[in-house]
C-alpha cells in the first residue's frame, strides 16, 4: 500500500489546523506524526480515516482517490485509526464489540470469533476473554480490543493517536513488539502520533513534523530526543527550575484507610501531605492509585479508618464537602468527567461561575486570558471537541482554581507535548497529589 496526501487543507474557524500538506507514506514502515499540541497531527489522522473531511486537497491510496469524510470508505480503504480513547460499548463483551462493525455476508456468527479473537490474542501476546465485559478492561486492554477488531476489518495502514496513554509499561512493551510484526512482518503502514519521544525514539522507522498546521520536516530514524525537540519547537528547550517551597501544616492525612471496588482494594493506607508539597502516585493500571486519589475528594468513600483535611475528620462526607473545604479533583477521563461537548470555552469557564447572573464580554476576557497563559490552540468561542486532545488537557488545567487547598490530579499531563507540560506544572497551587502509569503492581508514591 502506498498513502500520499495531496495539500490537504483544514480549518476550525479562525483556527488553521492543517495547511497544504503534502506527504507520501509507503508499506512495512512505522511512522511517527510529531508535533506540538495543537500543531495539526490528529487533524491529519483524521481526515486520513475518514472522520473529518478535508476543505482543500485529496489523498490517494495506491493512486486511487480516497472518498473524503466517510470512516467506512476508509475502512474499505484499508485504512483504520485507533483514537485517544478507543471506540468500544461499554455493556458490551470483547466478542460483541470484536464483530462491531463488521461488512454484511462477512459477519463471523459467535464461534468463529472467539475463535479469532483468541487467535489473534495468542499470535500478539494480548491478554483477551470474549466474554468479558469492556468496563471490566484496562484501557491497554481496550487498546488490543481495538487494533484486533481493526485488523479483522482488513486494514492495511493502522493509525494509533497517543497509544501508551495510561497504559503500563509492561502492556506498552506487548504493544510495540505487536506492531512491529504488523510492519515488518505484515507489511503494514503504522503511524504514531505521540508527545512521548522515547516511544518515537523506540519504535519509529522515520518521524514527519508538523508545526502550527504545516509540515516542517520529516527525517529517518534514529535521533535523539534534542533533534526531535528543535524540530517540533524549532528551538532548544532549557530546563525549568524548581524553586523550594516552604512546607507548611497539614493539608491531608490517610489514617490505616481501606478503599475497595471490583478490581482491587488498597490495605490500611497512611499518608499525610502538608501545604506546598507534591506527592505523586505510579504503579500499573488498576493497581490502586485511582482510587487513593478518588478518596482524597471524597470521590470514594472509604470502608475503614480516617481522612483528615486540614485537621477536620471528613471520613464518610459527601464529596461536596470536600471540595467546600478546597479539594480540586481532576479526572484523567477529560471527554467522560471533564468536559462538555457542545460548549466553546467562555461557555466552559462561565460555568464555574458562582453568581447568579453571567458577564458574557468579562467571561469572554477571562477566556482569552486563560488561553494565552495555557498556551490553548483555539479561541474563546471555539467548541470544545474542536480542540485536539492535548489543548483539551490544557483547557482542562485552565478550568481548574487559582489557589486550592488541595490539588487532585490524574494523569494531568495526558497527550501533552513536553513544553506544555511544563507550563501545566508551573501554575502555583498549595499542596498537589498526582497519578501515572508505571511498571509496578502496587500503588507507589514519592515525594518532591
Amino acid at each position: 500500500m502506498e498513502l500520499e496526501f495531496q495539500h490537504i487543507n483544514k480549518t476550525f474557524g479562525r483556527v488553521r489546523a492543517n495547511q497544504d500538506i503534502s506527504l507520501t507514506l509507503r508499506a512495512g514502515r512505522i511512522v511517527g506524526i510529531l508535533g506540538e499540541n495543537g500543531a495539526g497531527k490528529s487533524t491529519l489522522m483524521k481526515i486520513l480515516s475518514g472522520y473529518q473531511p478535508a476543505d482543500s486537497g485529496e489523498i490517494l491510496v495506491d493512486g486511487v482517490p480516497l472518498h473524503a469524510g466517510n470512516p467506512q470508505a476508509a475502512i474499505e480503504a484499508g485504512i483504520g485509526m485507533l483514537q485517544q480513547d478507543p471506540l468500544d460499548v461499554s455493556p458490551f463483551t470483547v466478542l460483541e464489540n470484536f464483530t462491531y462493525g463488521q461488512v454484511p455476508g462477512k459477519r463471523l456468527n459467535s464461534r468463529e470469533a472467539a475463535k479469532r479473537i483468541r487467535e489473534q490474542a495468542a499470535l500478539f501476546g494480548f491478554d483477551l476473554d470474549p466474554d468479558q465485559t469492556i468496563s471490566s478492561l484496562s484501557i491497554g486492554q481496550r487498546q488490543q480490543l481495538e487494533i484486533m477488531r481493526l485488523l479483522e476489518l482488513g486494514v492495511k495502514a493502522l493509525i494509533l493517536d497517543e497509544p501508551t496513554t495510561g497504559i503500563s509499561a509492561e502492556q506498552k512493551e506487548v504493544l510495540f513488539a505487536a506492531l512491529r510484526n504488523l510492519a515488518k512482518r505484515d507489511g503494514l503502514i503504522v503511524l504514531l502520533v505521540s508527545h512521548k519521544l522515547e516511544d518515537v525514539i523506540a519504535l519509529c522507522d522515520e518521524v514527519v513534523v508538523l508545526r502550527g498546521g504545516v509540515l516542517v520536516g520529516d527525517r529517518q530514524m534514529p535521533a535523539t530526543t534534542a533533534e526531535l525537540v528543535e524540530l517540533m519547537f524549532g528551538q532548544a528547550l532549557t530546563p525549568q527550575s524548581r524553586e523550594s517551597v516552604p512546607l507548611g501544616s497539614s493539608a491531608l492525612r490517610f489514617d490505616g484507610v481501606t478503599l475497595r471496588n471490583k478490581r482491587v482494594a488498597v490495605e490500611k493506607f497512611t499518608l499525610e501531605v502538608r501545604h506546598g508539597e507534591v506527592i505523586g502516585f505510579a504503579g500499573l493500571d488498576g493497581s490502586g492509585q485511582e482510587l487513593i486519589l478518588r478518596a482524597c475528594a471524597g470521590l470514594v468513600r472509604p470502608s475503614a479508618g480516617h481522612i483528615l483535611l486540614n485537621g477536620q475528620d471528613l471520613t464518610g462526607k459527601h464529596f461536596r464537602a470536600y471540595r467546600e473545604n478546597g479539594v480540586v479533583f481532576s479526572s484523567a477521563g477529560r471527554v467522560e468527567e471533564g468536559l462538555i461537548a457542545g460548549l466553546t470555552l467562555t461557555e466552559h469557564l462561565a460555568v464555574t461561575n458562582s453568581g447568579a447572573f453571567i458577564d458574557w464580554e468579562a467571561q469572554r476576557e477571562r477566556t482569552a486570558a486563560q488561553i494565552k497563559h495555557f498556551n490553548v490552540r483555539g479561541t474563546p468561542e471555539s467548541e470544545i471537541q474542536q480542540l485536539s486532545g492535548g489543548n483539551q488537557q490544557r483547557f482542562l488545567m485552565a478550568l481548574l482554581p487559582d489557589r486550592p487547598n488541595l490539588l487532585v490530579l490524574e494523569q494531568p499531563t495526558r497527550g501533552l507535548d513536553v513544553d506544555s507540560a511544563r507550563i501545566s506544572g508551573s501554575s502555583c497551587w498549595r499542596a498537589v497529589m498526582l497519578a501515572r502509569q508505571s511498571c509496578s503492581h502496587r500503588p507507589i508514591w514519592m515525594r518532591w
